[in-house]
């Protein structure tokens, strides 16, 4: 139901190389680039990383990335343990979600949770 969604990151190009290498798998690259703010999709730009530049603090959010199975999910942990992810949970079937749900969960370079999903049966 969201068009797109954005957050903010200390270090873009630390965040630039992480979003490239976590989101390919999932058949998801960079579709805008204006130096600043950093636009990742399949067809339109949905999701988008910007330089820090407001607000004081920080506040961890969590993005889920849809995928198309399994080996998708697992391709994506992947990819983030590569790029020096901290693991939050191993690629697993997570039952008190739905009896399909299959996710993996990681720390972006910004310490948000950052997750990759798929809904579809083993």
């Amino acid at each position: 139901m969201l068009d797109h969604v954005g957050i903010q990151c200390a270090d873009l190009a630390a965040s630039a190389a992480f979003y490239d290498a976590v989101l390919a798998p999932l058949g998801f690259r960079q579709l805008m680039n204006y130096e600043v703010a950093i636009g990742y999709g399949a067809d339109k730009p949905d999701f988008w990383i910007g330089r820090f530049d407001s607000g004081d603090g920080f506040r961890e959010s969590h993005i889920a990335f849809r995928a198309a199975d399994r080996p998708a999910v697992d391709a994506f942990f992947a990819a983030a343990v590569a790029a020096g992810a901290e693991v939050l949970h191993a690629p697993a079937v997570h039952p008190e979600y739905h009896e399909h749900y299959y996710g993996a969960f990681v720390r972006d370079p910004d310490g948000n949770n950052v997750e990759a999903v798929s809904h579809v049966p083993a």
